[in-house]
């Protein structure tokens, strides 16, 4: 197994994304981490982080790529669970307790789901 390894920079955007409680963008993160490393480190950092598992990717909308910490995701790896963007106010927020259901065809092998629900959250009502 590859150790990694923890610099600054991994440590500061991994904890930005498991404090916050909405998905966060690049763009976001990168105004957050007030210049303590480029552009560039933070794609690499985030590409890390999904690697490892500690944080997951989520494509909103928009098709606009953001990021989330998924605490009941570890050990037993599964970040298939409903994403809800709301159309207001543009944050995606992990639904836990939401439970889809689906049927595939016969003949499909599946990947990667990525269940998103739009609408207006609490906030935004």
């Amino acid at each position: 197994m590859k150790t990694t390894r923890n610099t600054t920079a991994k440590s500061v955007i991994l904890n930005l994304i498991t404090q916050s409680k909405v998905a966060l963008s690049h763009a976001e993160i990168q105004t957050l981490t007030d210049g303590i490393c480029d552009r560039v480190t933070i794609y690499r950092v985030l590409d890390r982080l999904v690697n490892e598992d500690l944080i997951h990717k989520i494509v909103n909308l928009e098709g606009t790529i953001k990021y989330a910490n998924c605490s009941q995701c570890h050990g037993t790896h599964s970040h298939n669970h409903v994403h809800f963007s709301c159309q207001k106010c543009q944050l995606v927020t992990c639904l836990e307790d939401v439970k889809p259901s689906f049927t595939m065809p016969k003949n499909y092998q599946i990947k990667e789901i990525n269940f998103t629900i739009s609408g207006l959250c609490p906030n935004c009502i």
